[in-house]
């Protein structure tokens, strides 16, 4: 019997088991057809040994003939019993020899196949044991690579903190510089005012000196005229009453009781003005109004309770004179003014948005190659986050630019403003703020998804942002560029807060549009100078005539 070979040389064990099974049947039919063959010839001898009749009695019931051919079928019934023993017994000596045989070679050939399945499985079990070794001296190599490289990677992020430190320190250097010479500024301010202060203290006290000297110069002066007078009789009491014209007094109303404490207080102020001039900031007293002439002559009491009242509110402070409201926009202006602002900003906006997307289209194809070139890195291994904002803040800027340029004639064209122009610096922070925020989120999105191919993450992400998400950053970006130009159109004047009728307006912008005018540049009460405030606001500010 031949077998198939499996594993270098040994016997398949299915072919060998099949073989042995068929062995086990052949012997287990020989072995039924040996018990049937002595059954039979049991019988036959039982019979033989027992007949019913014997031959005397055959020989005289059937004939001689009869008993011969009976001697005949005894005769062969003993040669053909004869003959089935020795083949039963010729049958059982082959069977069981064969039985042996093949349970020897059987037994021979499952100990050849144990021997050379111990042997395949220790063969097995060496080279497995040599993969491993192999497999940890790769990731031993692969950890050590990846360690150098996390260490070079760590170098490049302290060299990139380093320089932005270095920046900030500049930032903070040149800060501090322009805080230096605004501090200066408002020394020499300081020094001016306490000037104006000192001239305006000396005028006051002249003024004071005067009024305490004109009694005396007064009565200096009439006695001079008297004495320069020529002798007269005196009148008497009643041609002094005929001959001067007599007007009615008023009997002492409140505001003069309070001009005369008003007269105490201030008093009091200029002489501790004139004792400590470091601790006081006297106000400027406005120049006193001409006193009303009432027929009757110069009544120097009213004249002087006029002064001592007008002092007397400018040194409590005056209440500034109430700032009429802005007038509210019906629904038709406000439309009308929005479909302005969106006509004037809709063309910088579309090249705003082409470019950028342009700009996407561009960092996917690089982001892709690096991927092609460098398959084991991630995506956030392989683009230096410097060099994309800058991307995205040179393609923006132009557009930004054209935005703002929008902004100032918008501002031009509704009110005249001519104020300034759109400082460089400003427009730079907008590019840098719209780059920033693309890069990051677009980071953040391809790192946050970690299974499944690089690169499918890579065009996931840019085929998400260049949707309706870029769109909408798109606008908001040029919002603030455009605004941006209105408040420096606006410079010297004042900018008013107006909600988008679109839809009703979120609290900060309901607060900034309750607020009314402000100068422009100032912040509104939300901390902006201008809108928008929020991912997606579509208010606006207007020049008006002043805050």
């Amino acid at each position: 019997m031949n077998f198939s070979t499996v594993r270098r040389g040994g016997l398949d064990p299915h072919e060998v088991r099949t073989h042995l099974e068929a062995v086990a049947r052949e012997m287990s039919h020989l072995e039924h057809k040996i018990r049937e063959l002595q059954d039979q010839l049991a019988d036959a001898v039982r019979r033989a040994a027992n007949p019913v009749f014997d031959e005397a009695t055959l020989a005289s019931a059937l004939g001689t003939q009869s008993a011969a051919i009976l001697r005949s079928a005894h005769e062969e019934a003993g040669r053909v019993t004869a003959e089935a023993q020795e083949r039963a017994a010729q049958l059982s000596a082959e069977s069981q020899q064969r039985g042996a045989a093949h349970l020897i070679e059987a037994q021979e050939r499952s100990s050849a196949i144990v021997a050379e399945a111990e042997t395949s499985a220790a063969q097995i079990d060496h080279e497995a044991r040599l993969a491993a070794e192999r497999l940890v001296e790769t990731a031993k190599t692969n950890a050590s690579v990846i360690i150098d490289r996390a260490r070079e990677q760590g170098r490049a992020a302290l060299d990139q903190a380093a320089q932005a430190r270095r920046a900030v320190l500049n930032d903070l250097l040149v800060k501090r510089k322009a805080l230096n010479l605004q501090i200066e500024q408002l020394r020499v301010a300081r020094d001016t005012l306490a000037g104006h202060v000192s001239s305006v203290r000396e005028e006051t006290e002249r003024l004071l000196d005067s009024l305490h000297t004109s009694d005396e110069s007064a009565r200096a002066a009439a006695i001079e005229a008297l004495r320069l007078r020529p002798p007269s009789p005196d009148p008497t009491e009643d041609e002094l009453v005929a001959g001067t014209p007599l007007r009615e007094v008023p009997e002492e109303s409140p505001a003069d009781a309070e001009a005369v404490a008003a007269a105490t207080e201030i008093a009091a102020t200029v002489a501790s003005s004139s004792a400590s001039p470091a601790e006081s900031s006297p106000r400027r007293v406005p120049p006193p109004a001409p006193a009303p002439d009432d027929g009757s002559g110069t009544d120097v009491v009213n004249e002087i309770f006029a002064r001592l009242r007008q002092a007397t509110r400018a040194e409590r402070g005056a209440p500034a004179p109430r700032r009429a409201a802005a007038p509210k926009m019906s629904g038709a202006e406000s439309d009308e003014l929005f479909r302005r602002r969106d006509a004037a900003l809709a063309e910088s906006l579309a090249v705003l948005t082409r470019k950028v997307k342009r700009a996407l289209q561009d960092d996917q194809n690089i982001m892709l190659e690096r991927l092609r070139s460098a398959p084991g890195a991630g995506p956030g291994e392989l683009e230096d986050e410097r060099a994309q904002r800058t991307r995205y803040a040179d393609a923006a800027y132009d557009a930004l630019a054209d935005a703002a340029a929008a902004g100032v004639q918008f501002a031009f064209d509704e009110r005249g403003s001519t104020g300034a122009a759109v400082d460089p610096r400003e427009l730079d922070e907008v590019a840098a703020d719209f780059a920033v925020t693309i890069a990051l989120a677009l980071r953040k999105r391809i790192v946050a998804d970690g299974s499944g191919d690089p690169a499918e993450r890579v065009n996931a992400a840019y085929r998400e942002w260049r949707g309706p998400r870029v769109e909408r950053l798109c606008t908001d970006a040029a919002r603030r560029a455009f605004h941006l130009g209105v408040a420096a159109a606006a410079h010297g004047g004042a900018l008013r807060f107006v909600v988008s009728p679109g839809e009703p307006p979120c609290d900060v912008c309901a607060r900034d549009a309750a607020a009314g005018p402000r100068p422009a540049g100032q912040r509104f009460p939300s901390g902006a100078p201008y809108p928008p405030l929020h991912a997606g606001c579509a208010c606006t500010v207007v020049p008006v005539a002043g805050p």
